[in-house]
């Protein structure tokens, strides 16, 4: 049986302030047409959908869209969880209409296992569909305490192998952090102090193990537990990886081959690194100038307006790091030196950056002018 996986969309996220609805339309065009390609036996969607819980109008309906072409156009079902920065119930709402289609959407936490059965030439296959959920979720679906996470989803999972056939191949779809996992800076934490993690050993017993949560694509517990990562890069910290979705291929024994299926972002996520004259010029070059810049700017001297000038060559620029300030501590030192000036001479210091030279007798004769006009009038208005 063949799969599709793929989480952790985002759709409605803003990066340093900017939408990135365009760039995420661009890419689930393209697994939209890799869905007709495969023809996989079902999509499986690991949560994080949205955002946010309640997501721009602009998101819900490039959705809409995405799913429609899948299930309805395409006629291949899809299986899909909300994700903890999913809202459950808006997420799952019309969901027992839409299940007669192909659509199959779990949101709220259930008290009894369900599952969606397809069958292929050696026989059934079940998904389980674990919607994130916090411990306290949990408890009250089932009426017992549940200190945390790892509690929560082991009673979960001992729910469905309570009612799991034997001899038939088990598939769950989830969202979770797995111990051993590597993270990623966009991932929002499920708890403080890392209570949210859970053991690869509570998903003994399954043929594979669907899930979001990790934006980095990788694979645990001896290859069962996948992670198919996230559809775009959402942090720098991301910049080094592959991002894709999932072929997952589930032999007659329940045995698993993954496949990276590579999508092409409409801009990537880069970091430059140089001074800003070198940056400048490789940027009148580079064919990829529209991608999303952050630039470690390593010049010793004063830059006038150096964002300004970068998006001049790199118009997605968004962000500006001086390295040797970072690194030095010259910053700091730097402002407790400026705060220590007084207002002619912070003017003074401010023109010799801007201007490159020292202010001439004149100049100085005309600041010194207005400073004691403005002493003057304060002195009057107190």
């Amino acid at each position: 049986m063949r799969f599709l996986h793929t989480a952790d969309w985002h759709l409605g996220r803003l990066f340093h302030a900017r939408s990135l609805l365009e760039d995420q339309a661009h890419l689930l065009d393209q697994f939209v047409e890799l869905v007709r390609n495969e023809r996989p036996d079902a999509v499986l969607i690991a949560g994080d959908v949205y955002d946010r819980a309640v997501p721009p109008p602009e998101a819900v309906a490039l959705l809409d869209d995405v799913l429609a072409r899948i299930v309805v156009d395409a006629g291949v079902p899809v299986v899909m969880i909300a994700g903890n920065h999913d809202s459950a119930q808006r997420l799952e709402f019309g969901a027992r209409l839409m299940r007669a289609q192909g659509l199959h959407v779990a949101g709220r936490t259930l008290a009894d296992a369900s599952w969606v059965s397809l069958r292929d030439a050696h026989g059934e296959v079940r998904i389980y569909a674990l919607p994130y959920a916090e411990p306290a979720v949990v408890r009250d679906a089932v009426g017992t305490e549940m200190p945390s996470h790892e509690a929560a989803l082991r009673a979960q999972l001992d729910a469905i192998r309570a009612v799991h056939p034997p001899g038939v191949r088990a598939v769950v779809v989830g969202h979770a952090f797995v111990v051993g996992g590597a993270a990623s800076e966009s991932e929002r934490p499920l708890s403080v102090g890392g209570s949210g993690a859970v053991a690869a050993e509570l998903f003994a017993g399954f043929d594979l193990v669907a899930l979001g949560h990790l934006h980095r694509p990788q694979t645990l517990g001896g290859g069962r537990i996948h992670y198919a990562g996230s559809l775009l890069k959402y942090s720098l910290s991301e910049c080094a990886h592959q991002k894709s979705v999932s072929r997952i291929e589930l032999d007659a024994d329940g045995a698993v081959a993954i496949t990276p299926l590579t999508l092409q972002p409409l801009r990537d996520v880069r970091v430059l690194e140089g001074e800003l004259a070198q940056l400048l010029a490789a940027g009148a070059d580079d064919p990829k100038r529209d991608d999303y810049i952050h630039a470690r700017l390593t010049d010793t001297g004063a830059l006038l307006d150096p964002m300004a000038r970068l998006r001049q060559v790199y118009p997605n620029a968004l962000a500006i790091e001086r390295t040797v300030l970072a690194r030095t501590g010259m910053a700091s030192e730097a402002g407790r030196k400026l705060r220590q000036l007084g207002t002619g001479e912070l003017f003074a210091s401010f023109f010799r950056e801007v201007a490159d030279a020292e202010l001439d007798p004149d100049q100085r004769a005309a600041l010194d002018q207005v400073l004691a006009g403005i002493a003057t009038a304060e002195r009057e208005s107190a």
